[in-house]
């Protein structure tokens, strides 16, 4: 509990201990023989001490001409009861609106935690290797290509390189698992986690601003500032419906006693009814409760390692009806591996010789594992080249993105690619019905062989498709660039209802567009990526899902969601963490919208006393509040 609530809990106990005795005193009679004034007097103290704060704002706020606020309605109401000598209920409404501010702060500080939990992680400094030895610095001011290094306990303050040492990582506040996860020699380490039992070494690869634990704070801070479609909708609702209700009362004051026939006799009566319809149309439970749900909802999704950048895609993710997979890094593991060398009158060696040195200038996944395997079988030969690749032999390399490369080795020309590439030349080859992603190799127009390159489908990622057709999903699509084989394996092992094959980048645009345009009216559809290439599809779908953790910036930028550990299990979850969090916002809606017209009209005609107004404003802003909490346990 902070500072504050504590000072707001000793005030609502000291009044409560003023309050109850006067109150027993007033309804026995015992304070019907002193004057007005004297009355007055004893119950402005409970008043005061409860209430200074709330005529204070309201005052303020007058003067700046925020007049409809919730303590506007408060102060008026309050002393428009004691106007009309009903002090206990003035005393009254001020401190169960007290305890509803109690509940609210506390409820927005539970909701808070979870978040600034994850704020927790920003690093206060890294240390820095010189020439002078290790000095303490800002994360900010460390150049990319910098050796930190990282002590036992310590917060990892920039992204790198890890160059020395071995450890565990604490990467709960970055992925929401509570495992620890092994670091050693040349694997890529993430700002925001926290070093365990040994001392690393690292090369920073990036810049601080640009460090994941920088891209996830920009992320969380901005979060609030794209609202959900429904909190807009109450924030309009609030502005128009407060000054409406306020005139109303002012109108049931001064038209009630005319209309009645009774006149000045009848004045004070009428007084309290307003008074009364003033205090039950407080909009407090709706303007708290409900974005109080949606912060509840993008906590609980951040302590599973899921990034929300907005309640607005929250609301979208409840209505989510398609979901769209990059195969490649996202079901699949991307680690590409040579599983199979196919030569044709050659030896399958010098096939994988002159295609590694032919895919030497490609960045391609696919032309990384070439080169690996020639490495590979190069080194375990005890070649004399050892796997190098040799510039020298290579000449007029050209690429064709998404078909193949032209190069001249030792000066033969080269065609390495996919069966669309050798078509485009006007090579025959004899097809290759292998498992996985087949590169057709041509010399001189002559076809030499192929290379079977397999990819592995990632852990859980049939749990994970399973798992969003039970929370409600009826389509799942894959878009590859795969050949037609390799994809038809991989949907049929995932059960997936729909892919499409040999894509081009810009393909997998075009094919998002055709998807959406199947969407049926208020129905969404997610697009789950993790490269470069996926931005734009990231982009065009109407929720964006990126990999955190192993997905490029472009692709965190694009996305509208962010999975910190690259566990596509955990969409399910944001499925129903969203949907059970507009569930509660409804419930909200309905309970705090019906409870007040119902006593609205009832206070209207003199049926409720103000006790009953006391309800409908904060007993019905506590209990919406308690309902929202629950967001937190999704």
């Amino acid at each position: 509990m902070t500072k504050k609530q504590k000072i707001a809990l000793i005030r609502i106990i000291v009044t409560a201990l003023i309050f109850f005795p006067l109150l027993i005193l007033e309804h026995t009679g015992l304070l019907d023989n002193l004057p007005v004034i004297a009355r007055l007097a004893i119950f402005l103290i409970p008043y005061g001490i409860i209430g200074y704060d709330v005529v204070k704002k309201a005052c303020r706020n007058i003067s700046k001409g925020k007049v409809f606020d919730e303590n506007f309605l408060m102060m008026i109401a309050t002393f428009g009861a004691l106007a009309v000598q009903e002090f206990p209920e003035a005393v009254a409404v001020m401190l169960f609106y007290q305890v509803g501010e109690l509940f609210q702060s506390y409820a927005v500080g539970k909701s808070r935690k979870s978040i600034s939990d994850m704020m927790d992680m920003a690093p206060e400094y890294a240390n820095l290797e010189g020439e002078g030895g290790i000095q303490k610095v800002d994360p900010d001011d460390v150049p990319v290509g910098s050796i930190i290094v990282i002590k036992p306990g310590e917060k990892v303050p920039l992204d790198g390189i890890v160059l020395e040492g071995d450890s565990m990582l604490d990467t709960k506040a970055l992925t929401g698992e509570s495992v620890p996860r092994r670091i050693q020699e040349k694997d890529e380490i993430y700002s925001g986690c926290i070093n365990g039992n040994g001392t690393l070494r690292v090369r920073t690869t990036k810049e601080y601003d640009d460090s994941t634990v920088a891209k996830i704070l920009e992320l969380v801070e901005n979060a609030s500032d794209k609202k959900a479609k429904v909190e807009n909708f109450i924030t309009r609702f609030a502005k128009y419906y407060t000054p409406v209700v306020t005139l109303s009362a002012v109108a049931l004051a001064i038209l009630g006693p005319v209309i009645s026939g009774r006149g000045l006799a009848s004045v004070s009566k009428w007084l309290l009814r307003a008074c009364t319809f003033l205090v039950v149309s407080c909009p407090c439970a709706l303007v708290i409760s409900v974005p109080l749900g949606f912060f509840g909802g993008i906590g609980a999704a951040s302590k599973k390692g899921i990034l929300i950048k907005g309640s607005n895609y929250l609301e979208m993710a409840s209505k989510v009806d398609t979901v769209v997979f990059d195969k490649t890094g996202t079901l699949t593991k991307g680690e590409f591996k040579v599983s199979k060398v196919i030569a044709r009158n050659m030896q399958a060696d010098d096939l994988l010789d002159i295609a590694a040195h032919a895919e030497s200038y490609s960045t391609h996944p696919i032309a990384i594992s070439i080169i690996e395997a020639y490495t590979r079988v190069s080194e375990d030969e005890n070649k004399e080249n050892k796997g190098k690749i040799d510039s020298s032999r290579i000449e007029d390399a050209h690429e064709d993105p998404g078909h193949g490369i032209d190069a001249k080795i030792d000066g033969k020309h080269v065609i390495i690619g996919n069966a669309k590439h050798l078509e485009k030349h006007g090579i025959e080859y004899d097809p290759c019905d292998e498992n996985g992603t087949i590169v057709y190799v041509a010399i001189d127009g002559r076809f030499v062989g192929a290379i079977v390159i397999s990819d592995a489908i990632k852990d859980g990622t049939v749990d994970a498709i399973d798992g969003m057709k039970q929370a409600g999903i009826s389509r799942c699509v894959m878009l590859t660039g795969d050949r037609e084989a390799a994809a038809s394996s991989v949907a049929k092992e995932l059960k997936v209802d729909k892919y499409y094959a040999e894509l081009l980048p810009g393909d997998k645009v075009s094919k998002v567009e055709n998807l959406l345009k199947d969407e049926k009216e208020g129905s969404y559809l997610a697009f789950v990526g993790d490269g470069i290439n996926d931005a734009p599809v990231l982009a065009r779908a109407d929720i964006g899902i990126a990999m955190g953790s192993m997905g490029s910036d472009a692709a965190i930028e694009a996305a509208d969601i962010v999975l910190m550990d690259d566990d596509i299990r955990k969409i399910s979850s944001v499925i129903k963490i969203s949907r059970r969090t507009m569930r509660i916002v409804r419930q909200n809606i309905v309970f705090a919208i019906g409870v007040k017209v119902l006593v609205l009209i009832l206070s209207a005609f003199g049926i409720t006393d103000m006790w009953a107004a006391v309800f409908a404003d904060v007993g019905v802003a506590v209990l919406a509040i308690l309902n929202s909490m629950r967001t937190l346990k999704s």
